[in-house]
């Protein structure tokens, strides 16, 4: 599912070839002099304080989710040879492919949330082929969807949406599922050169595919805390799946990021600029702090 380039339907035939090129192809015109400065960025991130500026959702309406590919990036393979600090960080062994198929884990029966609009019903899988025992097995991984779900710091503190774990036979609505990265890839799109995780309908169903690869290595804004960079995966692909399709800027030098910036690749508006111009970024400089909630300082529920 990677993106074609932008057709040009101007008729610009004139104009410089360095010109047109840039346009048609976005980040990827950018990306040597981007990946150049980007060391930097992140030395800058890693001294910052953390921000005390609360990060809501936001009280919008809820948007139409994306039908699939809605997750964190679908990008394209970053030029060869260019060192990049998007990649995996440094860790634990994961599984490069798996079998295609998918095992239920946990026990049915968390429940949280109102519900005054939405009831999540879902399903926690992990597909065949990956050993979940370096990080606590599949009950383990059940279990930290649960709490993530139950935490008031979560969707649940919008009265609007109500979690209920269940079966695969009880007519799920929802699908996450642990992946490796060759069938994430199959399902989240195209050639990745980046390692991502995505809510996607491709398998016929609302599907949040989670890439074991970052379950297991984390993401450089998170600095090694695994804990709360899962809860934030968990937490930014379920928001596309509930209907928060776009992604979000940072608001501010220093606040907590919002939940739907894609803060697997970066907590900068202008490195997410420069890796895909035609998203939400702005080209500006504001950095913020990560956070793996929607609502991480709620008022009482």
């Amino acid at each position: 599912m990677t993106s074609s380039p932008p057709q040009d339907h101007h008729g610009h035939g004139s104009e410089p070839f360095l010109v047109r090129f840039a346009r048609d192809y976005g980040w990827r015109a950018y990306a040597i002099p981007v990946l150049a400065v980007v060391t930097l960025f992140v030395i800058v991130d890693m001294v910052r304080n953390p921000g005390e500026q609360a990060v809501q959702v936001g009280a919008a309406e809820v948007t139409q989710a994306k039908t699939s590919g809605s997750g964190e990036s679908e990008p394209a393979v970053l030029p060869e040879g260019n060192p990049s600090l998007l990649e995996l960080p440094p860790g634990g062994a994961y599984t490069e492919q798996g079998e295609g198929s998918y095992r239920e884990v946990g026990r049915p029966g968390a429940v949280a949330g109102t519900g005054s609009e939405t009831v999540i019903r879902y399903v926690v899988e992990v597909e065949n082929g990956i050993n979940a025992s370096a990080y606590g097995g599949d009950d383990a991984l059940a279990a930290l969807v649960d709490a993530t779900f139950a935490d008031p710091r979560g969707w649940i503190h919008d009265p609007r949406f109500r979690f209920e774990r269940v079966t695969g036979n009880d007519n799920p609505n929802l699908h996450i599922q642990l992946t490796s990265v060759g069938t994430t890839r199959e399902l989240c799109g195209g050639e990745l050169g980046l390692e991502v995780s995505c809510r996607t309908t491709i398998t016929g169903e609302s599907t949040v595919v989670v890439n074991e690869s970052r379950w297991v290595r984390g993401a450089a804004p998170y600095e090694g805390d695994l804990g709360r960079y899962r809860q934030y995966v968990i937490n930014h692909e379920v928001g596309h799946a509930i209907g928060f399709a776009d992604h979000v800027a940072c608001p501010t030098d220093g606040a907590l990021a919002p939940i739907m910036m894609q803060q697997t690749l970066s907590l900068n508006n202008a490195q997410l600029h420069a890796l895909d111009p035609a998203e939400v970024y702005p080209d500006t400089p504001e950095t913020c702090t990560a956070n793996p909630w929607p609502y991480p300082r709620p008022a009482v529920l």
